[in-house]
């Protein structure tokens, strides 16, 4: 469950960005040519494509990660120490 906030909120702070993004265009092109602002405008909505893509993809890996996690609780502990071991031993050698 975890899995999934963390992803829903990752794609909430992106879509913010995108909206602060178009909205510093939008002021700050007032005054800039018409060839600027459609370039600026292609490239906000090629982000939000984008941002919507990674989103989809980042439920359907937390989906994924929770359903093996729920059918597979001891490897997935085994799993997680054994990266905590690794890290630990890769932060003690610094």
């Amino acid at each position: 469950m975890t899995e999934t906030w963390d992803a829903e909120r990752l794609a909430d702070e992106l879509r913010t960005l995108v909206d602060d993004a178009e909205n510093l265009l939008r002021s700050g092109l007032a005054s800039g040519s018409a060839e600027l602002k459609d370039r600026a405008q292609d490239t906000v909505r090629e982000l939000k494509g984008r941002l919507s893509g990674l989103e989809q993809q980042l439920n359907a890996r937390a989906r994924d990660v929770d359903g093996y996690v729920r059918e597979n609780p001891w490897q997935a502990v085994a799993i997680a120490g054994g990266v905590a071991l690794l890290v630990g031993l890769i932060m003690a050698r610094r």
